[in-house]
């Protein structure tokens, strides 16, 4: 199982915008970490919006909603914005450091360009986010993954298979036992 391959003492090391850590988060309720790919990414933007969606239900499910990015803060905080998760905490990573962490690797050429990657990018559902490159969005070839952490425990998690993933944060959510 990935989650007990992760030395979760990384999470007093993981920053937060709102000067707090990732330790402190999960010490005073459940987390739900979001490692996002790159701000540019049409998948990327499909995940904030629906997790914009989702906000208030992941709230009065008592989680804390946070994302983890390869920007500069000040770039996050635009995009972040954008999609209505403005008061969202976050955590800057531009040298994958966490990312690494947690396990989550560099795509292969299948998982970032094949052919179910290429069916959803251009399903009409994604026609409103434009593909962006530029290197201080994040790195492209970064594969996402999610997090429930709670009380320095990984209680559950789903890492992507394929950039074009698309999860199901509240079963997610509602799969973990959290005490």
């Amino acid at each position: 199982m990935i989650s007990a391959d992760i030395d979760l003492s990384i999470a007093s090391e993981m920053a937060t915008n709102n000067n707090s850590n990732l330790k402190n988060l999960s010490d005073e309720k459940p987390v739900l970490l979001v490692f996002l790919r790159h701000f540019g990414c049409v998948f990327c933007k499909e995940a904030m919006a629906d997790l914009s969606k989702l906000k208030s239900e992941i709230f009065n499910k008592n989680f804390q909603l946070a994302f983890v990015h390869m920007a500069e803060n000040e770039i996050a905080e635009k995009y972040l914005n954008n999609f209505g998760l403005g008061d969202c905490v976050h955590i800057s990573d531009p040298d994958c450091k966490f990312y690494t962490a947690f396990r989550l690797t560099k795509g292969s050429f299948s998982q970032l360009y094949g052919l179910q990657t290429w069916i959803r990018g251009f399903s009409k559902d994604l026609n409103d986010y434009k593909l962006e490159k530029a290197k201080q969005l994040g790195d492209s070839t970064q594969m996402p993954g999610i997090f429930i952490i709670y009380k320095g425990t990984i209680t559950q998690h789903y890492i992507h298979k394929f950039a074009a993933d698309r999860p199901d944060y509240l079963a997610l959510m509602d799969s973990c036992e959290i005490n």
